[in-house]
């Protein structure tokens, strides 16, 4: 590698600190010589490395903060044959080879130093009496094969002395990476990727770890794919002996075949010299053009602060039979916050491990009271303001299809709503409008709303799952508590719910009619399921249940006057029952609710008159 050498800065305003630059005469630190002693300190000679002492980290949120340091080498760039040379102890020389800004050779030998370099710009290593050397093809032909220099009869039999082939188009990669060191970008990592047409699947990456701009790097990951595409062609000629005084990687043209091509083996074999070749492209052509090396993301350096903490029991979120309760935890902070451990308190209150949060999640309260919905309609009319953690969190308005993939969806309080626009009112404030209310069976806690209730984007990377880490499943009924505990946290947030199974009860029944007839009332209904929000086939959707059962119960006030359970999706209160329930002229209410594998759904309602 080049050696580098460090540039002289202005003090730090950090905290003072001592740079040592790695020379193999380097002193072992103070700091570390008091604390280890001098004789067991190690001098780490040959490495370079800044030591801060007392850096005071209450400005960084308690914590190391992101520190940027720059080491410049040559004043400006050098030679390619100067770093062949260098790296190879002066054993390989080359002449026209370009200028690179930098280069970071490593490897076990010098073979595999020099190969990144030597397979990115096309480069041959030749051999002569001058020992090793690098030659590029755009250095154009060192001469010309003549036809006469090629030999028809080996041995006293008939030969072919020139046989040509092609490679299969795709064999060539359709598209070429090549990362690199960008240099305007303070030598990140960048790639460049070029696409040719035609056909092909395979894609292929160049590793280059030379310090380059985008427009160059470019230019060469192109040249790279061109050549690949020129390379299909090869040749093999027979040829007398004067052919041996052609090297291997050698640039040539041969009589009767266009273009420059480039000898890649050569061998003595049965009197003849044998000559393998492959077309290389010519000097000249256009490059693509210029290239843009993106931008630098930078974290925001904040502190992590305080966690806060949800704990949902969630509905069905995805086609398909649960026979598990669903319950999440999400977890969120300020701009710093970036996770959590997660504990679950079992029933003698021991602490579990549950493994860490999910990504940041998009949570708050809502600041207005949402007032009842329809879960039949759009609901234009009403809005919902909510406040949010912090003032980075962001919420985007979507369309039809965006809605139709599940985009938008949040649960307020219990209910699941989406919602169409997103409009920015303050800070931390977001007013959201064209809602869908009652979403995936939740329209009975459509007119169950109160101010300051949670509020969360549902995005499935940003929920973790603290019982599945723990091998656990939530029993119903069960209380749930789990315990978050962050960088900013001076003790562990807890949240606590009691568990209702959302993703196994099934939605109440759609469409209560009743009608009279002669003595009595039927009752009509269709049923739903917890496994078919989709209407694909036009098809009843799936029973999702164990059997199709249903109770109805014949409400007078607050009293159950009769309770009846049928498999089929009607039932008549006939005159007998009405008789032996004393229910005649009375007003009542019907509520009819399917009894699923696991729990007792909720209830559709109709008032009657018998």
């Amino acid at each position: 590698m080049l050696a580098p050498r460090c540039r002289e800065r202005e003090p730090s305003t950090l905290s003072a600190f001592r740079v040592h630059r790695g020379g193999e005469g380097q002193a072992v630190d103070p700091l570390i010589a008091s604390a280890v002693g001098e004789a067991h300190a190690p001098a780490h000679r040959g490495i370079a490395y800044a030591l801060f002492e007392d850096l005071a980290l209450a400005d960084y949120g308690n914590r190391i903060p992101s520190l940027t340091f720059e080491v410049e080498a040559d004043d400006a760039p050098v030679a390619l044959a100067q770093v062949a040379a260098q790296a190879s102890g002066g054993r390989v020389s080359g002449v026209g080879l370009g200028l690179v800004e930098g280069y970071a050779a490593s490897g076990a030998d010098m073979v595999e130093a020099l190969a990144p370099l030597i397979e990115a710009r096309g480069l041959a290593l030749t051999s002569g009496e001058a020992g090793l050397r690098l030659r590029a093809a755009a250095d154009g032909a060192s001469g010309t094969i003549r036809a006469e220099a090629l030999t028809a009869r080996v041995n006293g039999r008939s030969v072919d002395p020139e046989q040509r082939s092609s490679g299969a188009v795709d064999a060539v990669p359709v598209a070429l990476s090549l990362r690199h060191y960008d240099a305007a970008r303070d030598c990140q990592t960048g790639v460049q990727r070029v696409v040719r047409p035609g056909a092909g699947r395979q894609e292929q990456g160049i590793d280059l770890p030379e310090a380059m701009s985008a427009d160059r790097a470019r230019a060469l990951t192109a040249a790279r794919l061109n050549a690949a595409w020129s390379g299909r062609a090869r040749m093999d000629l027979r040829c007398g002996w004067d052919a041996l005084a052609w090297n291997a990687g050698d640039v040539v043209r041969v009589d009767r075949a266009p273009g420059l091509w480039r000898i890649e083996e050569r061998e003595w074999e049965a009197m003849a010299v044998r000559l393998a070749l492959r077309r290389v492209p010519g000097a000249g052509g256009t490059l693509p053009a210029g290239a843009s090396p993106g931008a630098i993301v930078r974290q925001e350096d904040a502190p992590h602060g305080p966690t806060s903490l949800m704990l949902v029991d969630l509905p069905p979120l995805r086609d398909g039979v649960a026979s598990a309760p669903s319950i999440a935890v999400a977890a969120s902070g300020g701009p710093g916050w970036r996770s959590a451990a997660l504990f679950v308190t079992g029933a003698s209150g021991e602490a579990v491990p549950a493994g860490r949060s999910a990504g940041r999640g998009v949570m708050g309260r809502v600041e207005t009271l949402l007032a009842p919905g329809s879960a039949t309609l759009v609901d234009r009319r009403a809005t919902l303001d909510v406040m949010l953690l912090a003032d980075d969190m962001m919420l985007a308005p979507a369309d039809e299809a965006m809605l139709g993939q599940g985009r938008n969806l949040c649960l307020v309080g219990r209910e699941l709503i989406q919602f169409e626009a997103a409009a920015k009112t303050g800070a931390r404030r977001w007013r959201l409008t064209g809602l869908r209310r009652g979403l995936r069976g939740t329209e009975w806690a459509a007119g169950d709303h109160r101010t300051g209730e949670s509020f969360l984007l549902i995005e499935e990377d940003r929920l973790a799952d603290p019982l599945h880490a723990v091998g656990q499943a939530a029993d119903l009924g069960a209380t749930l508590r789990v315990a978050a505990l962050g960088l900013g946290d001076v003790e562990p947030v807890e949240a606590m719910m009691a568990v209702t199974g959302e993703a196994l009860i099934p939605p109440a029944p759609v469409h209560l009619t009743a009608q009279a007839v002669t003595g009595g009332v039927t009752l009509r209904w269709v049923r739903r399921s917890r496994a078919g929000w989709r209407w694909s086939s036009g098809s009843d959707v799936p029973l999702a249940e164990e059997s199709e059962r249903y109770v109805v119960r014949l409400m007078q006030g607050e009293q159950a006057v009769r309770d009846v359970e049928t498999s089929v999706p009607t039932w008549t209160y006939d005159a007998a029952a009405i008789a032996a329930d004393g229910s005649a002229g009375s007003a009542l209410t019907v509520e009819v609710a399917q009894l699923g594998t696991h729990a007792t759904g909720r209830a559709a309602r109709i008032a009657i008159m018998v």
